[in-house]
């Protein structure tokens, strides 16, 4: 099973990629999907968001993500602090997903697959770019917040240019450049690749 991380800054579309792939038949791990509802299932870590952050992280069992959103993106501490909290439980997830997987491969689609160091872990990365104009612009329209909001999140992520120097294949998502023939070339390469390897 070859494992393969798809990952890109805020706003790049990397969840319109994930969808191409899965009608490709390539299951696909949404790290942030499984992330919030382990940050809403899991008692012990609601505990401990609820004792870094206060309880007003948690309206009813429903978790606060304006509350949380507008703690977490002013202080790079805190956003430190949560995501120590939810990066070893959700890596922990993808490794048992990844293991029921019989595809020739399968996609973990996380953000901050860098930052939060699982990369190493992968046998490939798919990298997502967009302009930061179109990637702000994108965000601002999906959350309903402001462009500083967009901007503050940005800040919290390695700059795209180096992230997309890390990856194996880059996709351009520019609403200009075709999307579908860059991710079946990819998606063909790697294919080719598990015949080699089995």
């Amino acid at each position: 099973m070859i494992k393969v991380g798809l990952t890109g800054g805020i706003g790049s579309g990397k969840s319109t990629v994930a969808q191409v792939f899965k009608t490709l038949g390539i299951p696909v791990f949404d790290a942030d999907i499984v992330a919030k509802r382990i940050m809403e299932e899991d008692k012990l870590l609601v505990a401990s968001i609820k004792q870094a952050l206060g309880d007003e992280s948690y309206i009813g069992d429903k978790l606060n993500r304006k509350y949380i959103a507008d703690i977490v993106f002013k202080d790079k501490y805190q956003l430190e602090l949560l995501n120590s909290l939810i990066h070893p439980v959700t890596i922990r997830a993808a490794e048992d997903w990844m293991l029921e997987q019989t595809t020739p491969y399968c996609i973990k689609e996380a953000a901050l697959l860098f930052e939060a160091g699982t990369a190493g872990n992968l046998d490939y990365i798919i990298g997502v770019q967009a302009s930061d104009a179109l990637r702000i612009k994108r965000v601002m329209q999906r959350d309903g917040i402001t462009r500083q909001e967009v901007l503050n999140r940005m800040g919290k992520q390695i700059e795209q240019d180096i992230k997309m120097r890390l990856c194996d294949y880059v996709i351009t998502n520019d609403e200009q450049r075709l999307l579908i023939p860059q991710i079946i070339e990819i998606h063909q390469k790697i294919i080719t690749e598990t015949t080699h390897i089995s």
